[in-house]
């Protein structure tokens, strides 16, 4: 899909991987309409795009339905159309055991990585296939086809959408609108306090969880699902460790279990 010209919505585009979508895409001649909850996020952003009114701020929670049925009027309002959109937003769990797990951060995990990807795929669907040539990019996770244990549900939640996504990609295969799923490995970015998981001191297990990989940057990352949207890719990796653990788990998935198993397992204590 071309990228000049155009105009994308792009959730998380306050900090991290989404915010670096955000930049490449404007550095690249498209138009972004910034979703995030954090406004003052959102501002940093739109102050290192330094692009003017190609960079609108949509202060909105993707799992309040209401507001993202909202969503495409405000953005056809400030851009006058809509090209694609990338659902970057996300939050990991506790990292704890499932039986450790509450209920309450079950349904938030749930809720936003899943439930927030249908919201905004539902709304914006029918303007995208209005479009002569539209795109819907999800991202996933490496934990959605290599389980780690203490992040269960975060990969049961990006396992849901890694199969809407290849189900949206069915559905529509025979229209203008093309859909990527991408698959980050570990990543440097401040996930662990976005997704309020922090522990006293400022460490955190999955701080710790990330150190056991070598991490890509955001800036690499950002730049795996700008070429994955231009190419028109149907799926894509992000760093060594998601490349490896995807050969690893279609030869042997019971292989990789027990090797992320046994690099992680004693985090959890």
């Amino acid at each position: 899909m071309n990228i000049d010209g155009n105009v994308f919505v792009v959730t998380g585009a306050g900090n991290g991987i989404g915010r670096e979508v955000a930049l490449q895409l404007i550095a690249r001649g498209a138009s972004v309409a910034g979703v995030d909850l954090n406004e003052a996020g959102l501002a940093e952003t739109a102050r290192l795009a330094d692009a003017g009114d190609r960079f609108t701020v949509h202060a909105a929670n993707i799992t309040d339905r209401e507001a993202i049925e909202a969503l495409p009027a405000a953005v056809e309002l400030a851009h006058g159309r809509v090209d694609g959109i990338l659902n970057i937003a996300g939050v990991i769990q506790k990292f704890v055991k499932v039986e450790d797990l509450p209920f309450s951060e079950i349904d938030k995990v749930m809720s936003v990585n899943f439930g927030g990807v249908m919201n905004m795929c539902k709304a914006f669907l029918p303007t995208l296939l209005a479009r002569p040539e539209a795109a819907i990019l999800n991202v996933a996770s490496m934990g959605a086809y290599a389980p780690v244990p203490g992040q269960a549900v975060y990969g049961a939640s990006k396992a849901a959408v890694k199969l809407v996504t290849e189900a949206l990609y069915a559905e529509l295969l025979d229209t203008n609108v093309q859909v990527t799923i991408v698959f980050p490995g570990a990543i440097g970015t401040d996930i662990a306090a976005n997704s309020g998981v922090e522990l006293a001191g400022g460490e955190s297990k999955e701080s710790a969880a990330a150190a056991a990989y070598k991490t890509t940057s955001p800036v690499v990352a950002g730049r795996t699902i700008v070429d994955a949207l231009a190419k028109g890719k149907y799926r894509a990796t992000i760093g060594p460790d998601a490349a490896a653990m995807d050969r690893i788990s279609r030869i042997n998935p019971q292989y990789a279990t027990k090797l992320i198993a046994k690099q992680m397992g004693s985090l959890l204590g």
